[in-house]
């Protein structure tokens, strides 16, 4: 296996304001709290050790609860122990319950989350630290995740739906099991992947306990654990500050300055996501619904339900569960209930944190480091082999499709079909006569402006006609090229977005996972590129 990196601001796929979160840029010191650096996590610790006794008792009680029905590994048992000593804190990633993990990022992410807790542990041996997998149980995006990607052809799950998608039962995926079988044929490593898939979903009632049996299978011999905020214990932790927003809407206003900071520095960074009034949802009995005050009155948004202030105060002490955690005040719930030192997420994750340190300060809650989750490139030895014979480099891929064959074109044509020297040298000869324009009649400027136009947008023209033949005539090789890219930047997109681990595990079986944790550096700060052998 080689491991190498590529600067993410040269992939072409990350936004500038992550380049610029990447790059230390000092204009975003305001909106986060420290960097994402090995030694940075001292003070970290220590701004977390005051974290409630109290609450660690809670969470791991909880945790063994959660754990009841699933084997549970040693590591795993041992971290969930761990999490009621002091000096115990952990590292979080969350994703979303996708249909048999979904892109592969599911891995990167929870594998950048466990080695950073390794990484932790030999920096700071007198502390122990928890990978942690948050679940989305109560997001109710199910075109989001009811699908996976295979070779190709998408297999959904068609199913109509309502509310959190957690407690969802898991009737209609035998069929989805099926189609998955006639797909992968009969080796062993296809046979392995037939077995998580039927014991994750056909043997499981409910969603949430699908993706954590499927998530204990891949991760549980390395001590991840798999933490499911829609719980009564927890919310009942979180009840002072979903009463602020409530009755303060301090989330929101702390949200919009935030916002308009952002703005003010560049137009380049947009808004990642707009807070509302109010940053939860009522959930209950297949419901998850905005809440919306007006004029003292609590409604459920597209129900009939409502409250009376008195009415909704009551209701959150008397069933904190029924109130869900929205984008905004998700992160909050999660760094009020764990002792965490950072959050593992993708670039627009961690685009939507960028807008929260304010609401953090405001609500005396200390901010998690931000670290953006590994970015991979797996290339088979087939494909690395293909790529030496076509000379085509990894940077040579990132590009654009179009502009990754006119490259390649013009590097492989036995002819010259570069027109910048014509161009600079038309440019040159115009500037004479721009010159001798001026001194004789300046009313001629704008003529000699139309013929360089015209002679210019020519010789671009025949370059483009030329390009074009020159593709016809070395067909062959622009389809290898394509073809090549094509299997590695699916849908012209990173891999990583679109494919499904399932792929490579035909391929790798049970070396993939170990494969993945050696080549996956949590700190490097690059886009990484593994070839495989």
């Amino acid at each position: 296996m080689e491991v190498k990196g590529i600067p993410f601001k040269k992939t072409g796929y990350f936004s500038n304001l992550i380049c610029d979160y990447l790059d230390g840029k000092p204009a975003l010191d305001p909106f986060y709290n420290r960097k994402p650096e090995l030694g940075e996590f001292k003070d970290q610790i220590k701004e977390k050790a005051s974290f409630s006794p109290e609450h660690r008792q809670v969470l791991s009680r909880v945790l063994k609860g959660q754990y009841i029905n699933t084997k549970i590994s040693s590591a795993s048992e041992t971290n969930i122990l761990l999490l009621k000593e002091k000096s115990t804190y952990t590292v979080v990633t969350g994703h979303q319950l996708n249909l048999f993990t979904g892109p592969l990022y599911f891995l990167y992410k929870i594998i950048t989350t466990i080695n950073l807790t390794k990484t932790l542990k030999r920096e700071y041996p007198e502390n122990d630290f928890v990978p942690i997998y948050w679940m989305a149980t109560e997001d109710h995006d199910f075109e989001e995740i009811n699908y996976f990607n295979f070779r190709g052809k998408k297999l959904r799950w068609n199913k109509s739906v309502s509310g959190a998608v957690g407690p969802l039962d898991t009737d209609g995926l035998q069929a989805i099991s099926e189609a998955f079988s006639n797909e992968i044929g009969s080796s062993i490593n296809a046979n392995k992947l037939k077995e998580w898939f039927k014991r994750a979903y056909l043997e499981h009632d409910t969603l949430d306990e699908a993706t954590r049996f499927l998530a204990n299978e891949l991760f549980g011999e390395h001590g991840l654990v798999i933490l499911d905020g829609n719980d009564v214990q927890l919310k009942n932790l979180f009840i002072p500050y979903i009463k602020r927003d409530l009755l303060e809407q301090k989330s929101y206003k702390m949200v919009e300055k935030t916002i308009s900071g952002l703005g003010e520095l560049t137009e380049n960074y947009g808004i990642q996501v707009n807070p509302r009034e109010i940053n939860y949802f009522y959930l209950v009995d297949g419901v998850r619904e905005r809440i919306v005050e007006q004029e003292g009155k609590y409604y459920i948004n597209e129900t009939k339900i409502q409250f009376s202030k008195e009415e909704i105060l009551k209701e959150l002490e008397d069933y904190p569960e029924r109130f869900s955690p929205n984008v905004i005040t998700r992160p909050l719930y999660q760094e009020v209930i764990l002792p965490n030192l950072c959050y593992v997420g993708g670039g627009g994750e961690l685009a939507y944190w960028l807008q929260l340190k304010a609401m953090f300060n405001e609500m005396e809650v200390p901010f998690p480091i931000l670290l953006l989750r590994n970015s991979a490139l797996v290339i088979t030895q087939k494909q690395v082999e293909k790529l030496d014979n076509m000379d085509i480099s990894i940077a040579d891929l990132f590009l654009k499709q179009s502009s990754f064959i006119n490259k390649k074109i013009r590097e492989i044509s036995n002819i010259d079909i570069d027109f910048t020297p014509q161009k600079n040298h038309l440019i040159q000869q115009f500037k004479g006569m721009y010159d001798l324009a001026e001194t004789t009649d300046a009313s001629f400027l704008g003529a000699v402006k139309a013929q360089e136009v015209k002679q210019l947008k020519g010789l671009n023209q025949l370059e483009k006609r030329l390009l074009k033949a020159q593709k016809r005539k070395l067909e062959d090789q622009v389809v290898r090229m394509t073809e090549i890219q094509n299997q590695l930047f699916p849908n012209k997109s990173l891999q990583e977005r679109n494919l499904n681990f399932s792929e490579l595990y035909l391929e790798y079986g049970d070396r993939l996972i170990p494969y993945l944790i050696e080549a996956l550096n949590p700190l490097v700060g690059d886009f990484t590129i593994v070839k495989m052998d």
